[in-house]
């Protein structure tokens, strides 16, 4: 399943300033349908390293009127991102379908109990920001992740509700740490969840390929492939079509390796 990122703010690291105004937001949201995205993520702030915080009322005055435009035409699952409660209940309300917290619940918990109340997705994304992390790339996965899980639990979420992000890029602080998870991303399907992979234009992939953040979207593509044959089920990315074609290739091979074939 592929999820097409919507940044209606103005300093995303490589779309910013795209996508402000509603009208371009909701035909941005459009043109990813059309591409073959299942799932719109919708975010009003930038969660780069060093980017200004917004106030929640800047946040709901940038998602919502999108929101609710998009949910209105049942064209695909809205995603809300955000890691603030009194935003993800509002866009709930507005019509968003999933709540995504870059936080992993472990900023404001309460978006849990927005997901069990709501009866919303909840993807829960692991995060090495603000905290010291284990050495161990895998280790850390598990240890954050964890204890997201165990706040979900706590609030009602469902597990039948949640997906689990590995948080590319988020405190991983080289591109090696960024190739160690991918490398050995199939063993986080032991937490018995769908995985969410996010390495669209990231820096790593600038790092590797050379490329400035526009152009990195052959070398996410690639990540693509690499992290849905090792488990990964669904893929955040701003490159909508080239990662749909790079996933039917990948599941192509994935079935021929099943048994019988």
């Amino acid at each position: 399943m592929v999820v097409g990122i919507l940044n209606v703010t103005p300093d995303s690291f490589s779309d910013g300033g795209q996508f402000i105004t509603p009208d371009q937001a909701v035909a941005q949201a459009r043109r990813m349908v059309e591409e073959g995205a299942a799932v719109i993520d919708i975010g009003g702030e930038s969660t780069r390293p060093g980017a200004s915080p917004v106030t929640p009322g800047e946040e709901q005055a940038r998602i919502l009127p999108v929101i609710a435009a998009l949910a209105s035409s049942g064209e695909a699952l809205i995603s809300v991102d955000t890691y603030r409660e009194e935003t993800a209940r509002l866009a709930v309300d507005a019509g968003a379908h999933i709540v995504n917290d870059v936080w992993g619940l472990q900023r404001e918990p309460g978006i849990a109990r927005v997901a069990a109340e709501t009866g919303a997705g909840l993807v829960i994304m692991h995060t090495g920001r603000e905290r010291q992390k284990l050495p161990d790339v895998i280790d850390d996965q598990f240890f954050f992740l964890k204890a997201s899980l165990e706040i979900a639990k706590r609030n009602g979420v469902q597990d039948d509700h949640i997906v689990l992000d590995a948080g590319f890029g988020f405190a991983k602080e080289t591109a090696e740490e960024n190739l160690d998870l991918m490398a050995r991303f199939s063993e986080l399907t032991a937490l018995g969840f769908p995985l969410m992979a996010g390495t669209s234009r990231k820096r790593f992939i600038g790092t590797i390929t050379g490329r400035d953040a526009a152009a990195r979207g052959v070398g996410t593509a690639a990540t693509s492939v690499i992290l849905r044959l090792k488990g990964a089920d669904l893929f955040r990315v701003h490159d909508v079509a080239i990662n749909v074609d790079a996933l039917a290739m990948a599941d192509a091979m994935l079935a021929r390796e099943k048994p019988g074939h």
